[in-house]
């Protein structure tokens, strides 16, 4: 048995709250027991409320730091979530077609919670060409699906999320995570599809209040699994009950949204702990 974890390459942008982007998946990877590689695609301003600006790296940059060191360490999966830009698309699927047998999860970032634009339609035009055909997993929330979808005509047709599932599938990537945080159901249905069409559906209990990393998270937590072996349908399933209990033990920092806690497990272990030594 190997001493090394498996280790995992995401590729995101900074979040100085802690909440989402490159510090969540830091966090979510470490927790789930991979060693987490960090590509910095942009730097943002933003709290727990918002994102108020967005600096995107260098195209360069992004490849010097993934190459250097892909060359150094063998890594299980790659994660993708805030990209910046077009030029770091390119960069970055140029980058991942060197590793054809190395899963990958692409969480789509085109919006902060808030609302705030994160991706224009060159980035989703480029998104849709270069990376969907080399995702493994991608995991939009619904808004994001149907964003995603919206034909080159921009024919205002209204599809369902099956349909939407089924026009992403065709755009290249072997699966789709559709979340259903944004959908008005009692229950938060997250529906995983494949070429063949529906592959599973799980159902989990809303939770009160608005959560900043969630996605990020969820993504995360997909990629770990797969580098620890796990196939895609358990991997999926073991995540969103991660995803889920980090959301249920989440707490409100500051004045905006509440952050997962992606550490509940041994935040709960030395409670008990305590509980027993008293």
């Amino acid at each position: 048995m190997s001493d090394i974890p498996p280790i995992v390459m995401t590729f995101a942008a900074t979040d100085p709250s802690g909440g989402a982007g490159l510090q969540a998946d830091i966090l979510t990877i470490a927790s789930m027991g991979c060693h987490p590689l960090s590509v910095v695609t942009a730097i943002t301003v933003q709290d727990t409320s918002g994102v108020d600006d967005v600096q995107p790296m260098d195209a360069e940059w992004v490849v010097d730091q993934a190459r250097t060191v892909l060359e150094d360490m063998p890594v299980a999966a790659f994660k993708i979530g805030l990209l910046g830009s077009v030029d770091n698309i390119t960069a970055i699927a140029e980058v991942i077609s060197d590793y054809p047998d190395v899963p990958l999860v692409f969480d789509p970032v085109l919006a902060s919670g808030r609302g705030d634009e994160l991706a224009n339609e060159d980035m989703l035009s480029a998104l849709r060409e270069l990376l969907l055909p080399q995702t493994t997993i991608l995991t939009p929330n619904s808004m994001e699906a149907r964003r995603l979808i919206v034909d080159e005509d921009n024919e205002q047709d209204d599809p369902n999320l099956h349909e939407c599932a089924k026009r992403i599938i065709r755009l290249g990537c072997e699966y789709v995570l559709i979340t259903g945080t944004h959908e008005h159901t009692p229950k938060v249905i997250n529906t995983l599809y494949g070429e063949r069409g529906l592959v599973r559906s799980d159902n989990w209990p809303r939770l009160p209040g608005i959560y900043h990393g969630s996605g990020c998270t969820l993504a995360s937590a997909i990629a770990a699994l797969l580098a620890n072996g796990l196939p895609v349908e358990e991997a999926v399933r073991e995540a969103q009950e991660y995803t889920w209990e980090a959301l249920k033990y989440g707490f409100r920092p500051g004045m905006g949204q509440h952050i997962p806690d992606r550490l509940f497990w041994a935040r709960d272990e030395d409670e008990d702990d305590a509980e027993t030594r008293h």
